[in-house]
């Protein structure tokens, strides 16, 4: 690194209460996705009580020349309640990555903030004794590699790695683009069991100063701290989470029905409400890992890039997609997305044509 990490006045290294309130503001900002992050919690948890150091340092302790490789989960987080992993898989692929090029990686960023992969670059940072960058590659998470800005904005897809329980590890050499990157990968992925480890491309510092979502796990530890201290005094949650961060209530309701399903490596599907206050106002959620859009009484009210975050109406907890089920009593609240995800570059990549809703024209939430 450009510098040693004792005189970076702005890292820090992470404790126990902070790993709490990230793993739940992670689950705010996954808007269903990126996993639940309960057992990758457990895995940092003990590294920390092991005496590992997990040093979290801010974009602007990167040298422009130091090499930054984004990690995460990749395949379908309704699998990952069954499927455990062994706990090294991102380090396993990137271990191929260095291998690959020959160099040294300097730090990790998460390549989502969402969900489970809020801990992957935390537990593979403890393995490989690198820190970890504050920002991620999508500032929520989605189900696709080349939705990460750093892809959007015309990084190269290879070298990348991804790498299962077993041992496997298969890397990249040499993909046309980053679509091409994510078919494969995919496709390696459910050959996997739907859950691996992966590790994206090197990425100069100088890169991933200008095209990473910044501050993200400030911003998820945050979150999580402010929903933790509105239940021990005993204020509305909801009311702190759109305090904190800007948030919009839509909806709140009962699930009246959940169809899920296992498809392409992905978990799709539908979620129907109804409210809680008028039984005759109804609303939608289409899911593919992450919740992509939702409408209220038949009208599209938010649609990615924007977050569409579902949270327990009395404890502000986040639910993610997995886990729902019929009969639970939710909030759906959404955040409007950063400002690198509503270019018209970003949008051909993560708006809702990009999911295949021809007829839903993205409309910006208010910041």
């Amino acid at each position: 690194m450009s510098k040693p990490w004792g005189i970076w006045t702005a890292s820090r290294k992470l404790d126990e209460q902070q790993l709490d309130d990230l793993a739940v503001g992670a689950a705010i900002l996954g808007t269903g996705g990126g996993g639940n992050p309960y057992i990758g919690k457990l895995r940092v948890r003990e590294l920390l009580r092991q005496g590992k150091d997990i040093e979290i340092i801010p974009l602007e302790a990167l040298g422009d020349d130091d090499l930054v490789v984004s990690v995460g989960g990749i395949g379908a987080p309704v699998v990952g309640i069954e499927k455990l992993e062994r706990g090294d898989e991102c380090f396993q692929a990137l271990k191929a990555i260095e291998q690959e090029t020959g160099k040294t990686i300097s730090a990790l960023i998460p390549a989502e903030i969402g969900g489970s992969n809020s801990m992957e670059p935390l537990i593979t940072a403890a393995q490989a004794g690198i820190p970890v960058v504050d920002g991620d590659g999508m500032g929520r998470a989605f189900p696709e590699i080349q939705m990460m800005t750093f892809f959007i904005y015309g990084h190269s897809p290879q070298p990348a790695a991804i790498a299962d329980e077993k041992g496997n590890v298969v890397v990249f050499r040499k993909v046309q683009d980053m679509y091409w990157l994510e078919r494969f990968a995919r496709t390696i992925a459910v050959d996997m069991g739907a859950a691996a480890g992966f590790a994206n491309p090197p990425m100069r510092g100088d890169f991933i100063k200008r095209y990473a979502i910044p501050e993200t796990l400030t911003q998820a530890t945050n979150l999580g701290r402010c929903v933790r201290l509105a239940n021990e005094e005993n204020r509305n949650p909801l009311d702190a989470i759109q305090t904190e961060a800007g948030g919009q209530l839509q909806f709140r309701g009962k699930i009246t029905d959940v169809r899920r399903e296992l498809k392409g490596g992905f978990a799709v599907g539908r979620v129907k409400l109804e409210s809680l206050e008028n039984p005759n106002d109804l609303a939608e959620i289409d899911i593919q890992n992450e919740n992509l859009i939702l409408r209220c009484n038949g009208t599209v009210t938010v649609s990615v890039p924007d977050l569409i975050i579902v949270l327990n109406v009395d404890s502000g907890e986040p639910i993610t997609t997995e886990v729902l089920r019929y009969g639970m009593r939710v909030a759906v609240m959404a955040f409007p997305c950063h400002r690198l995800l509503r270019t018209e570059a970003a949008l051909k990549v993560v708006g809702p044509k990009a999911f295949g809703y021809a007829d839903v024209n993205y409309q910006p939430l208010a910041n």
